[in-house]
C-alpha cells in the first residue's frame, strides 16, 4: 500500500492508522501546496483532487477520504481492534465519531488556515470551534479513549485535528479530558512513529 501524505495534515490520522495496524506500506510526501511529489511528477496525476490523504492498494485501486481510508486499514488487522466489527451498533459509533470530528471540528479548522479570511469571521469559526471541543471534552469524561479503553481510528483522526489549536491561537487549556486525552494518545508508540516520519517532532 502507498500512502500520500502531507506533513502535519489531516493525512497524519491514516498515517497513525498504518503504524497502529503494524501493516506493510510506503508513505510518500504530496505537499498540498506544491503538488510536486519526490520523483518531480504532478500529484494530481495520481488523485486528481490534488489533496490528502490518498491511498493505494497493492492492486492499483486508489481511494481518498480519512474516515474511509482509516476504516479499511482497521479492517485490514481486525485483532487490533482499531475498530468494532462490521454491522455492529459499536461500529456506528465510530462512524458517528469519525463523521463529527470529519464535519464539525476538521473542517471548521478549515476557515482558519485561510488567510484571505477575515478576522471576524475566523474568531466566528474559533467559537465554534471551542463548543465543538467542549462537546468532546465531556465526552472523554472517566473515558481513556473515545469509545472507552480501546484505542479506535477515531482517536486517530481526534488527535491529528487537534494538533491544530495551538497554531490557530485555540486555548484547550480549559478542557482537561481533551488535554490528558491528547497527552496519553500522543505516547502511543504507533502516534511517536508517524509524526517521527513526517518531521513533526
Amino acid at each position: 500500500m502507498k500512502l500520500y501524505y502531507s506533513a502535519g495534515a489531516c493525512s497524519l490520522s491514516p498515517h497513525i492508522a498504518l503504524e497502529e495496524a503494524g501493516l506493510k506500506y510506503e508513505a510518500i510526501s504530496a505537499p498540498t501546496k506544491t503538488k510536486v511529489l519526490p520523483d518531480g511528477s504532478d500529484y494530481r496525476k495520481v488523485n486528481p483532487l490534488g489533496y490528502v490523504p490518498y491511498l493505494v492498494l497493492d492492486d492499483g485501486t486508489g481511494f481518498s477520504e480519512g474516515p474511509a481510508i482509516v476504516q479499511y486499514i482497521a479492517d485490514q488487522a481486525p485483532d487490533k481492534k482499531l475498530a468494532p466489527p462490521n454491522g455492529t451498533v459499536e461500529r456506528y459509533k465510530l462512524q458517528s465519531l469519525l463523521n463529527f470530528i470529519g464535519t464539525e471540528i476538521h473542517k471548521s479548522f478549515g476557515p482558519l488556515f485561510n488567510p484571505a479570511m477575515p478576522d471576524e469571521a475566523k474568531q466566528a469559526f474559533k467559537a465554534r470551534l471551542l463548543e465543538r471541543l467542549q462537546h468532546v471534552d465531556g465526552l472523554l469524561e472517566g473515558k481513556q479513549y473515545l469509545m472507552g479503553d480501546n484505542f479506535t481510528v477515531a482517536d486517530g483522526y481526534l488527535f491529528t485535528v487537534t494538533n491544530w489549536a495551538k497554531p490557530m491561537g485555540i486555548d484547550l487549556s480549559g478542557l482537561k479530558n481533551l488535554v490528558a486525552y491528547r497527552e496519553r494518545v500522543g505516547a502511543r508508540p504507533a502516534v511517536q512513529a508517524a509524526m517521527k516520519a513526517e518531521g513533526l517532532i
